[in-house]
C-alpha cells in the first residue's frame, strides 16, 4: 500500500498486494543508496537566475512532426538496467531488483505531491522538461542521437521518480500552466527546469519565463 495517497486512488490497492507477493518471490539485489528523490546537478538560486537571464525568449514552436519515438528511451545504461530502472534505484530506498533489473520492491517518495509508494508500478519517471516541450523549444532541429541523450540524461536534473498520475496530469505543460502541487518544491522545480533548458540550449516563452521567475523568487539559496 502507498504510505500516502489521495483517497480517489485507493481502489488500485490490489496492485500493491500483488506487487508485495512478487517481491517476496525473487529478491536479487538491494540498492545500497538511500532515497535522494533529488536528481543531480540542481544549481544554486544565483546560478539558476543567471541561466534564466541567458535563455532566449521566443514564441513557442509547433508540435507538428513530434513523436516520442523521435526521443528514444529508455536505453540500456548498465548491464540489463535501462534509464527508468536506474532512476528508480537512484531515487528509491531499499530497492530490490530481479535478474532483469526490474524493481520488485522498495519505497519511493514523490516530491511533486509528497506521496510515498511501495510499488514501482505506481511510479513514473518524469522528464522535467517534457519531450514535446523540448521539441517546441528547439529539439525539433536536433539529430535523433541528441534527442536520445536528452531523453535519458542522468547527469542533469531532467529525470525524477514521481507519482504516476501526477506525471500524467502534467503531460507536456510548462511551468506557466503546471507546477508541483507542493508549493515547497516549486523552488527546486524551477531550478531544475531552468538548468535543463540552459544546458540543452532550449528556448522558452515569455509566460514560461515569468512563471519560472516567480517560482525562483521563493528560493532562499
Amino acid at each position: 500500500m502507498p504510505i500516502s495517497r489521495a483517497p480517489a486512488h485507493f481502489p488500485r490497492a490490489g496492485r500493491y498486494i500483488a506487487a508485495a507477493v512478487l517481491a517476496g518471490a525473487g529478491l536479487v539485489g538491494v540498492s545500497a543508496q538511500a532515497a535522494s528523490a533529488t536528481p543531480p546537478g540542481i544549481p544554486s538560486k544565483a546560478t539558476a537566475q543567471s541561466q534564466l537571464n541567458a535563455l532566449t525568449v521566443a514564441t513557442q514552436g509547433s508540435t507538428s512532426g513530434y513523436s516520442r519515438d523521435l526521443f528514444p528511451h529508455w536505453i540500456t545504461i548498465s548491464g540489463s538496467c535501462n534509464t527508468r530502472e536506474q532512476v528508480l534505484k537512484r531515487d528509491g530506498t531499499s530497492v530490490v531488483v530481479d535478474s532483469s533489473c526490474a524493481a520488485t520492491s522498495g519505497r519511493w517518495y514523490s516530491p511533486y505531491d509528497g506521496a510515498t509508494w511501495t510499488a514501482a508500478s505506481d511510479v513514473d519517471i518524469d522528464h522535467v522538461v517534457p519531450l514535446a516541450e523540448a521539441w517546441r523549444s528547439g529539439a525539433n532541429s536536433w539529430t535523433t542521437s541528441r534527442r536520445q541523450s536528452f531523453a535519458n540524461d542522468l547527469s542533469r536534473p531532467q529525470l525524477i521518480a514521481v507519482t504516476d498520475n501526477i506525471n500524467q496530469s502534467k503531460g507536456d505543460q510548462d511551468p506557466s500552466t503546471w507546477q508541483p502541487s507542493l508549493p515547497s518544491y516549486r523552488c527546486t522545480y524551477s531550478k531544475m527546469w531552468i538548468t535543463v533548458k540552459y544546458n540543452w540550449s532550449l528556448r522558452l516563452q515569455s509566460s514560461e519565463k515569468s512563471a519560472l521567475q516567480t517560482m525562483l523568487n521563493t528560493c532562499s539559496s
